[in-house]
């Protein structure tokens, strides 16, 4: 069994977006596509965990009645998609953590970090959701990439605390449930989602899990609301790099997940840990 996030944004939220912006009007719209989103789900017979950014849950409350009510888990993905290595601190962030619970009913026991920025500058984010109940987290990527990496990570589930990020501790109390990675062309990589589920070839991704599966540990995948609804996901004029890491082949993010879930068994993080673990 392998695992599925959806990392629920809006079009403003990605970074290579966001400090693009000027004076335009942050109004959401790909949160309009969770009916969308929670029938492609359906039809594959798939739960996943929704890290939903805080203030889309403001914005539109029914979000949570949508998610649990379809038997989904709700994550916590911050307020407002900052990175926690730059745009945080401690006291912000456990403000965000009561925020989000009060959203939630004190429904959300998992983390995943914006573009995966738990390294060792925000470890101290794990003592905070440590303080607040959670029990995982899956913020790590164990491959470098120019916005995010830990290559040295385990590729397996561990135990991680504030002072140990990088490697298995027998004092951590939360989990960490790292993404998937490969070796393509001889290097280590991200291939759990994202532009790397765009990008690389579909025998790569599948011939990865296949491996994950067959040493027995759960490959963690994830994909953007907005790569489900890309009808709703606006252009906006990026930097040449920018803008083909956040729209190339965006179309064909849909099509790839389905392809995946036909072939490979996902569920929620929450499922796993209950179920299969």
């Amino acid at each position: 069994m392998n695992i599925l996030g959806i990392d629920f944004e809006d079009w403003y939220h990605p970074e290579l977006i966001a400090k693009s912006l000027t004076n335009e009007k942050k109004i959401p719209k790909v949160v309009a596509g969770i009916d969308k989103i929670i029938d492609f789900l359906r039809i594959n017979d798939t739960t996943a965990t929704f890290f939903v950014v805080g203030e889309l849950l403001q914005y539109k409350p029914e979000l949570l009645d949508k998610i649990i009510g379809n038997e989904h888990e709700i994550g916590f993905h911050t307020m407002h998609h900052n990175r926690l290595d730059i745009d945080n601190s401690k006291e912000k962030f456990s403000e965000e953590l009561k925020d989000f619970s009060l959203l939630t009913n004190n429904k959300c026991h998992g983390f995943r970090a914006p573009t995966f920025s738990l390294n060792q500058k925000s470890s101290w984010v794990i003592d905070s959701l440590e303080e607040h109940g959670y029990i995982y987290d899956s913020s790590v990527v164990p491959a470098k990439s120019t916005m995010y990496g830990i290559p040295n990570a385990p590729t397996h589930p561990y135990k991680i605390s504030n002072t140990s990020i990088d490697k298995e501790t027998s004092t951590g109390k939360l989990v960490e449930f790292p993404i998937m990675v490969t070796r393509f062309l001889g290097k280590k990589i991200p291939a759990g989602g994202g532009f790397y589920l765009r990008s690389l070839p579909l025998k790569v991704i599948k011939n990865t899990i296949k491996k994950y599966e067959q040493e027995g540990i759960p490959a963690t995948f994830y994909i953007h609301s907005w790569e489900l609804t890309p009808e709703l996901m606006p252009r906006i004029k990026l930097p040449k790099k920018d803008s083909f890491i956040t729209y190339h082949k965006l179309d064909r993010a849909k099509q790839k997940m389905q392809s995946l879930l036909e072939s490979f068994n996902f569920t929620s993080v929450d499922n796993y840990m209950k179920n299969f673990n």
